[in-house]
């Protein structure tokens, strides 16, 4: 956390528990009960297989969203937030419906909507925040601004649900009143990360494990290359995906795709072969899947390094088979190994936002510096590149 009214490189504007609920007084006339704070995440491996009841290995950013909060008796709910045009969005509780395009608004309202429909005793709330968790770049900041609005009413009414409650209740209010078809793994990862571990999640029965991710003390880097561009063909396209991957569960006779072991995905593109598609789109699940156990038995292992080829195995089958990549993502991906990289690929949704790259210490400037360049000379927009350091998951700050 930033110190009051220090900068943060993510937006250039003052960020820190104090700041926000400085900010939150100006609002609101008066000092908030609380303030909380939710991580962004970058997922490590493990892409597109949540919706998929699969496995996946996100880990929280240093990156937050800050919510200064108080709860209210009358049951209007008042949202502001200083990163968002406009002044301050005014609700009744009781009134709330799903609102697709509602705006940046529908998602913390959309949160009290499903804490309510879950007949938990949420009443009205003055909430302000504050971000430094980029937009737009693949790290999850609405999950980022679900949780942290979900903890804060957790502890403003005293609800008692667990942080992986919150992030079912979280989810539901993306899917159902928001609109977005996403997957359990963000809102999971914002609410459950821990400081200095990577998250494995199983997206069907919801276990967890905190796996030691100590790249420092290794000699490694891990960066993001948020590459500032979000592109209009990936509006629609994740629902589309998504919507390929249950017809081929279908025609494979599996709940899920999950369920189509490794060693069988033969077989099973021979049944798809009418269905290029969606073959393609099984492909990419079944070896995804494989990836993330192939992560974890290295890391177990004591191998970080030799993770490196599984990211890069896992950007290019995103690209090829998923067809969610974009030329500046590869761009950044390809010249991250160029310049001599362990491993590299996307992150997020795609069609744009993050990368991810695996560096030795002493190769993590001439790679940033590489990647910069090729950029440049591309005529792209200069992308943003800063370490992700495994953080700790949604809490209270004071």
């Amino acid at each position: 956390m930033t110190a009051h009214g220090a900068a943060t490189p993510a937006t250039g504007r003052p960020h820190g528990a104090q700041y926000t609920a400085d900010e939150f007084a100006a609002v609101y006339g008066a000092a908030p009960t609380g303030t909380w704070a939710a991580p962004g995440r970058v997922n490590l491996i493990g892409e597109h297989t949540d919706y998929n009841d699969g496995f996946v290995m996100p880990l929280a950013l240093p990156h937050t969203t800050l919510a200064a909060a108080s709860a209210r008796t009358d049951g209007v709910l008042r949202l502001h937030s200083g990163g968002a045009d406009g002044g301050i969005v005014e609700l009744r509780t009781d009134e709330l419906r799903p609102a697709p395009q509602g705006g940046w608004a529908a998602y913390p309202a959309g949160v009290v909507w499903a804490m309510r429909e879950a007949g938990l005793p949420v009443g009205g709330a003055d909430l302000h925040y504050d971000s430094t968790v980029p937009t737009g770049a693949g790290l999850s900041s609405s999950a980022a601004l679900e949780i942290v609005t979900a903890l804060a009413l957790n502890d403003l009414y005293a609800l008692g649900q667990e942080p992986q409650r919150l992030a079912q209740l979280a989810q539901r209010a993306e899917n159902a009143f928001v609109g977005v078809p996403c997957g359990i793994m963000d809102q999971t990862a914002a609410a459950c990360c821990t400081e200095g571990h990577a998250l494995f999640l199983d997206t069907r029965d919801l276990t967890r494990r905190q796996i030691p991710f100590d790249l420092a003390g290794e000699g490694l880097r891990l960066l993001v290359v948020d590459t500032r561009v979000k592109h209009e063909l990936g509006d629609g396209a994740y629902a589309e995906r998504r919507a390929g991957c249950e017809r081929g569960a279908r025609a494979l006779g599996v709940r899920a795709l999950r369920d189509v072991p490794y060693a069988q995905l033969p077989e099973a593109l021979d049944k798809l072969a009418d269905e290029p598609v969606v073959q393609a789109l099984v492909r990419h699940i079944v070896t995804e899947n494989h990836r993330v156990e192939e992560v974890i038995a290295r890391l177990d292992a004591g191998r970080t390094r030799a993770i490196g080829p599984l990211l890069t195995a896992g950007h290019a089958s995103l690209r090829d088979d998923f067809k969610i990549s974009c030329r500046e993502l590869d761009l950044a991906v390809d010249t991250a190994h160029a310049a001599g990289a362990l491993g590299a690929r996307m992150t997020g949704g795609g069609f744009g936002g993050s990368a991810i790259v695996l560096v030795e210490e002493d190769g993590a400037t001439a790679v940033g510096a590489a990647v910069t360049e090729a950029f440049a000379a591309a005529g792209h927009a200069a992308p943003r590149i800063f370490e992700a350091v495994p953080g700790a998951g949604a809490h209270r700050v004071e």
